[in-house]
């Protein structure tokens, strides 16, 4: 039990399905976790508005809707939600120690699942045409784009998969690129360049995401402005999708000078891939702001479920009571095994 409410066996900081998934495993281990989930919630997905590749969900499901679905299901088995950003950490020593902007907690053990945000042209249009065309996530939105001229911006080896990628639904690919070389990988510009649907524009970048509305009312995006960086010269390239792929952006600024180990690219480094314990005995890292290869939903709950299981483990080495039913499914009558 807990003796003191800002005193914590867990906290969770961020949310998304990282986050909550975490939640659900730790709150029926009875640990009644504390998640500060900050003031924006929910993660990347309260941007997407419509999921179709998550299991259970036929016919879709809003990012929204989802992430609301997932609160409720870690509220109900005692997660405590808090939407408060963390303002400052300290990892030195157990039990650790969680400043946001009106309380202070301490916690036996900490599941970080900040996530990971993508990296955007701030150019007019992009922003008000986002889920309307704009996107920066070929897996996850792809498929709404078939049969139709897609624009891909990037030269590295994410856009020239996100583009190839997109082959499989377009009916042209444009990758839109600064220079007038690469810096994707050998095997992946040949990949892309030997595609006969990927064509390229040279040193140019795009300026302006031009959009129209349909007989509803709607908007969607409808070209691009591109601009010649060597000429100076404007054109105007019609498209109906456009993929940024310029890279993303782990959300892990607020551990710069906490002692947890970051990589090269400044993602959580995880000393053994195959659990989710970081550098600091205690700390666990799940979702986006560890994995910059898949950065999928369902990975991420894969990942949050992971945390949750290690970090239970975890506490029980350290004398916490640990309630490990909470890790399997219940059998209902008739079921063949457990899952």
């Amino acid at each position: 039990m807990i003796a003191e409410k800002n005193d914590r066996n867990l906290i969770i900081i961020g949310s998304g399905p990282a986050g909550y998934t975490a939640a659900i495993y730790a709150a029926r281990a009875e640990l009644e976790p504390l998640m500060i989930a900050g003031a924006a919630t929910g993660g990347q997905l309260m941007l997407t508005t419509e999921v179709e590749n998550y299991p259970g969900f036929p016919n879709g499901v809003s990012g929204p809707e989802m992430m609301d679905m997932f609160r409720k299901q870690a509220e109900r088995f005692g997660t405590t939600v808090l939407t408060e950003d963390v303002t400052r950490m300290d990892l030195s020593q157990r039990p650790f120690r969680v400043w946001t902007e009106t309380q202070e907690y301490t916690a036996r053990s900490v599941i970080i699942s900040t996530g990971a945000s993508a990296m955007w042209l701030d150019v007019p249009g992009e922003e008000r045409l986002r889920n309307r065309g704009v996107s920066a996530c070929a897996t996850c939105d792809g498929f709404f784009f078939r049969n139709k001229d897609i624009v891909v911006v990037g030269g590295g080896d994410v856009a020239m998969e996100e583009a190839t990628f997109l082959t499989r639904f377009a009916t042209s690919v444009t990758i839109v690129h600064r220079r007038d070389t690469l810096r994707a990988s050998k095997s992946m510009q040949k990949r892309a360049m030997d595609n006969p649907k990927i064509r390229f524009v040279w040193d140019s970048v795009v300026e302006e995401v031009l959009g129209k509305q349909n007989q509803a009312g709607q908007e969607s995006v409808s070209g691009v402005r591109l601009r010649n960086l060597k000429t100076g010269e404007t054109s105007v390239l019609e498209t109906q999708g456009v993929f940024i792929a310029i890279g993303h952006k782990p959300n892990t600024e607020l551990f710069a000078d906490s002692g947890l180990e970051l990589d090269t690219k400044g993602y959580v480094a995880m000393p053994n891939p195959e659990t989710a314990e970081t550098n600091i005995p205690g700390v666990f890292a799940a979702g986006d702001v560890r994995d910059h290869r898949y950065r999928q939903a369902i990975t991420a709950a894969g990942d949050g479920c992971k945390a949750a299981m290690d970090a239970e483990r975890w506490l029980e080495e350290q004398g916490v009571e640990v309630d490990h039913s909470a890790e399997v499914y219940t059998l209902v009558e008739g079921s063949s095994g457990i899952g």
